[in-house]
């Protein structure tokens, strides 16, 4: 357990996680006071990535469960195996037969049965999902619950007594509490408003895009073999694209894939013709790239001067370009 939230912020620093002072003040506060975090914000702005980070600096597993639509109490938590346990009762008939041998009536015979429904009925049945995994673990874990929104109010519902108490009712064997309390994240991507019952029983962060600054110290990071002057360039652009109507903005993870994308080309600085043949890896439909390259041209004329500027020197783009401002 952490004792403060500096220690948090280190912890999560060490996992390559830069955590600003909000995300390391809610993490200290839901782990001291037991409670799950509900992270909501645009997709790929590190919520997941937040987990998994939160998982290793704890020194926990993590344990995952990926919502998707049409997802149900049964996927999550458990399947009950009837042809194992058909297959044991098969196996179990003959001592089944002598154990009854002796019975003077059916009564007393069914009462002798009840005796060994332990055998029939016991977790040796149940095939785990995330949900019971979590709370049957034999050593703390980190509970990853992602995409809640994907799901429909009745999975909430469900998993209110999961949230609450820690715990869960299995029909065939009854209540199951968790053996170690877990560390729990529930994502969203806001493509749904979640219940207030649901938001009541979390403590809540929101994660948007990072500024300019903690962008490019996130690049630096993920991505050390970039130039700095080229990744002050390409942080640059990323904001620029953000504030453009788009249908989907450039997300911090496709910020890194564009990143290394510039080293494996050896690009040197963002001139016309590498912006315009490498922008899919950051806009994935066609609309956003059409407005992302006629912002471009529009921005080409008049045209500059075609000598490139100094890459070490912070100023951007080729002389096709007009030349970015220092972050």
């Amino acid at each position: 357990m952490f004792n403060t939230t500096t220690e948090v912020a280190d912890a999560l620093g060490k996992q390559q996680y830069i955590a600003s002072s909000e995300i390391s003040t809610v993490l200290y506060l839901a782990e001291r006071l037991g409670k799950p975090v509900l992270a909501e914000g645009p997709a790929g702005v590190g919520k997941t990535e937040l987990a998994k980070a939160w998982a290793a600096a704890a020194g926990r597993e993590l344990v995952r469960l990926q919502c998707y639509e049409g997802l149900d109490e049964t996927k999550a938590l458990y399947e009950w195996e009837y042809a194992k346990q058909m297959l044991y009762t098969q196996l179990l008939r003959d001592k089944l037969q002598t154990l009854l041998a002796d019975s003077q009536s059916l009564a007393s015979a069914a009462d002798r049965l009840a005796k060994e429904e332990d055998i029939f009925f016991s977790q040796r049945f149940l095939l785990p999902r995330p949900l019971l995994k979590a709370v049957l673990s034999d050593t703390p874990i980190t509970l990853l619950i992602d995409e809640i929104d994907r799901t429909d109010a009745e999975f909430e519902a469900f998993l209110l007594e999961v949230l609450s108490d820690f715990q869960v009712s299995v029909p065939e064997i009854g209540t199951l509490k968790a053996k170690h309390q877990p560390l729990v994240l529930l994502t969203s991507n806001n493509t749904r408003e979640l219940s207030e019952a649901l938001k009541r029983r979390c403590v809540y962060l929101f994660i948007d895009y990072p500024t300019p600054e903690a962008e490019l110290r996130v690049v630096r990071l993920k991505v050390p073999d970039l130039s700095p002057a080229l990744a002050r360039q390409a942080v640059e652009f990323v904001q620029r694209l953000r504030r453009l109507d788009l249908k989907k903005s450039p997300s911090v993870s496709e910020t890194l894939d564009w990143a290394k994308a510039l080293v494996l080309l050896n690009a040197k600085n963002l001139d016309k013709e590498t912006l315009e043949t490498t922008l899919t890896i950051l806009l994935k439909h066609e609309a956003d790239v059409q407005r992302a390259r006629a912002t471009i041209h529009r921005e080409d004329s008049p045209r500059r001067s075609s000598r490139p500027t100094d890459p070490d020197s912070g100023s951007t783009f080729d002389g096709n370009i007009r030349p970015l401002k220092r972050i």
